[in-house]
């Protein structure tokens, strides 16, 4: 290993736990030890020093413990002579490093310095946006983005586990040009690799970069812009060591087993771009900890593998010396090498689109003034549906669109639009239409410019100007879907035919036939019960990050991240016979009231690698189904009032149990088995089945009002069948209660069935 690295990094390290202290002093006299310090929406307070040192930091005052250690960490920067190449003294500068910009960060906080104000910048995601007509200004429009919450931690977790998030990239500094930044970022989206950005070089970030050139930043987008100093680079450690808290179960204080997993389950690397600084070296030491490598565009020293991360630690790969045509090939290169290096397992989309393509653009809004032309929403109606027909009646490739294209529509107009598809495969059944059909929101969401809402006869879909003006038409919906189920679903799929319809006559003759079939997969899946079914299907996606996790996925009870039904499983198990979902032979029922099944507690042993013994399929107070972290609900016990409330992932409010989503998502995480707690996908709530040992839905007390207003139809429909019209208005929420003492006091006077019912336990 270089002297020179070790060198600067400790430079580097000591010039920043200085800094901390002497902010930390500075804070002390002015502000006072008893201070509060935080992040804003997450439940392990400063997240690298809780993971890295178990310390809970709440109040100025903790951090002085924080930062004495950090000191400790801190080496005397040798002579040459006394110099050994041994990489330990780096790795402790590193992270004495990370602790002291967490700790820094959470200062600037505590003076009220909220990120960084950027004219002119829009969030594509995690913002208040109401909708794609919202204008600037409406979530406190110019900010960068600082820590991301739990939330966001959260609602990434089945793209992190099922594979569609492979890693994600930390972006430190400032690329040769805007063209290159931008594109570095969208080879990086193209592989659907969350970027996260920060640093500068010479006051000149790639923030700004990016935004000059009109690149959407925000979660939505995969590109999440912490701040432009090398400080903030901080919040990208603090995702990782988070990641492994929320869906590992690990616990804090276990700094090597957080440093281990991340290693072996978070595949994440970082880019330094352009001249690398003292303080970027500690930080790059400080990120090789984790497993990270760090890939530098400029010419630095190198550092090989030594079994820290998984290959090179630290790569040079000076820009002007990559080979390639011109600078954008040189871009591409560059990422390419950053994921040879970590190792990222990527899949890119190969689609014949005139626009970028890949999950990253999934989330890309297209507003009214970047509109050229929508289908569907308020002024016309746009639909899809997907059938199975015989293989000799399917023209494979054949993309036909039947009527005008917008050409003539003038912008901002609308038009109504049908997307019909079929398809033909010896594999396919007709349970997997509507399961295929749901594919369509994600895959046309693929292309940048192009944004789909919505389902069935409800779907809403918007081109913008930009993708617009680069060629994308009609015809291109059926180039998307024509590669990707081919892509996606080959086993069960041989031929992919599309229609597309926008002749008046022609839509409203298709629209007919589609609802019908709706109705008809209704009534067929309203009849598809626990009880008619010989077997259940096993999901182990979220194993790759929560390894003791069991999911056992039924008709009347779909997975708890909410992506996936029993017949998403059993189409999945067609496509991969070897893959995430097995079939679970239910055997000998052992209680039908609670839900036991020989086959389900013959895999619950094996699929938790005997973590887990025994598992009820209907009962939260008895061995009730584990959770990794990505779940959309929590439902928890109350006591005190005999029933149980359901807290939304979108809900940062306090709840009655006097913890938040996020705290709470502590105790059900991490595959742990606790009774009274669970993690639920939120149409689990409106199943018959739900906690139907304990009393069903008459038990829901207490519910954050996204829920009630998301979902107000299908509980009224429950409450119908459960004989009590008016249960929903007797079910409190944050807007009312945030204690139990409210609470007793709402159930009492609203007359709510629980406080009759008999003891939960």
């Amino acid at each position: 290993m270089s002297k020179y690295i070790a060198t600067r990094a400790m430079r580097g390290a000591n010039a920043l736990v200085t800094e901390a202290e002497l902010m930390l002093n500075k804070a002390l006299k002015e502000k006072g030890a008893e201070t509060p310090v935080s992040f804003p929406n997450t439940a392990y307070y400063l997240p690298t020093i809780l993971g890295m040192t178990g310390k809970a930091v709440e109040k100025l005052g903790d951090l002085q413990p924080v930062l004495k250690y950090a000191r400790d960490l801190l080496h005397p920067i040798p002579a040459f002579s006394k110099w050994t190449p041994y990489l330990g003294e780096t790795l402790d500068s590193g992270m004495a490093t990370l602790l002291a910009a967490e700790a820094i960060e959470a200062i600037r906080f505590v003076y009220g310095l909220q990120p960084e104000p950027m004219p002119g910048f829009k969030l594509a995601g995690g913002t208040s946006f109401t909708s794609p007509d919202a204008k600037e200004g409406d979530n406190g429009d110019g900010h960068l983005n600082g820590p991301i919450d739990d939330i966001q931690l959260r609602s990434w977790g089945i793209q992190l586990v099922d594979g569609r998030m492979p890693g994600f990239a930390a972006i430190v500094g400032c690329a040769k040009s805007n063209e290159v930044a931008v594109k570095i970022v969208r080879e990086l989206q193209r592989r659907n690799i969350l970027c996260f950005l920060s640093g500068n070089v010479n006051g000149r970030s790639i923030i700004h970069q990016l935004m000059e050139e009109g690149v959407e930043l925000g979660y939505d987008t995969y590109t999440v812009p912490f701040g432009t100093d090398t400080i903030s680079a901080i919040y990208a450690l603090g995702f990782a060591t988070r990641s492994a808290l929320t869906f590992g179960g690990l616990k804090p204080g276990q700094s090597r087993e957080i440093l281990l997993y991340n290693k072996e389950r978070v595949f994440a690397f970082v880019l330094a771009l352009g001249e690398v600084d003292d303080l970027k070296y500690a930080a790059a030491a400080g990120a090789i900890n984790f497993g990270f490598p760090v890939i530098a565009d400029t010419v630095i020293p190198e550092i090989l593998p030594t079994g820290v991360t998984t290959y090179e630690h630290v790569v040079s790969m000076p820009f002007n010396q990559i080979e390639g045509k011109d600078d954008l090939e040189r871009a591409e290169r560059l990422v390419q090498k950053c994921i040879e290096v970590r190792g990222v397992k990527v899949k890119v989309s190969n689609v014949d689109v005139p626009v970028p393509y890949g999950s990253a653009f999934e989330g890309e809004v297209v507003r009214k003034a970047d509109l050229r032309v929508e289908f569907g929403g308020k002024h016309s109606r746009a639909f899809e549906y997907l059938y199975m027909a015989k293989l000799d009646e399917v023209t494979d490739g054949k993309i036909e669109v039947i009527g005008p294209d917008f050409s003539q529509i003038p912008a901002q107009g609308s038009m109504d639009l049908g997307i019909v598809i079929k398809v033909a495969g010896r594999q396919m059944q007709q349970d997997f239409e509507p399961v295929l059909e749901r594919q369509v929101h994600y895959f046309v969401n693929g292309a940048s410019g192009i944004q789909h809402v919505g389902q069935r006869d409800i779907a809403w879909i918007r081109i913008s100007n930009a993708a617009a003006d680069k060629g994308f038409n009609l015809e291109h919906f059926g180039k998307i879907l024509h590669a990707r189920f081919h892509e996606d679903f080959g086993a069960i799929v041989d031929k992919v035919e599309v229609t597309i319809v926008t002749d008046p006559a022609l839509h409203a003759e298709w629209l007919e036939k589609a609802r019908a079939a709706y109705d008809y997969r209704n009534k067929r899946l309203a009849d598809l019960t626990d009880d008619k079914v010989d077997e259940f299907y096993s999901c182990t996606l979220c194993q790759s990050f929560a390894p003791n996790h069991v999911c056992v996925v039924s008709p009347e009870r779909l997975g708890l991240c909410g992506a996936y039904n029993w017949l998403d499983c059993k189409a999945s198990y067609n496509i991969n016979p070897t893959g995430p979902n097995q079939p679970i032979k239910l055997g000998k029922q052992l209680d039908d009231r609670k839900g036991y099944w020989q086959g389900t507690n013959d895999y619950a042993k094996i699929g938790s690698h005997g973590v887990v013994q025994e598992v009820s399929m209907y009962s939260i107070m008895e061995n009730p189904m584990t959770a990794c972290g990505c779940f959309e609900c929590i439902v928890m016990l109350i006591p005190e009032a005999n029933g149980v409330m359901v807290v939304s992932r979108e809900d940062t409010s306090m709840t009655p149990a006097g913890m938040t989503f996020s705290t709470l998502a502590g105790i059900a995480g991490g595959g742990l088995q606790t009774p009274g707690v669970m993690g639920v996908g939120k149409y689990y709530l409106i199943s018959p089945k739900f906690i139907s040992a304990d009393g069903g839905f008459k038990r829901v007390v207490w519910m954050s009002s996204v829920l009630k207003q998301t979902m107000n139809d299908e509980f009224k429909a429950v409450c119908e069948r459960e004989g009590d019209p008016d249960l929903l208005d007797k079910i409190a929420d944050e807007r009312n209660v945030t204690t139990v003492d409210e609470l007793l006091a709402w159930l009492e006077a609203h007359n709510h069935p629980a406080m009759a019912m008999e003891p939960m336990f």
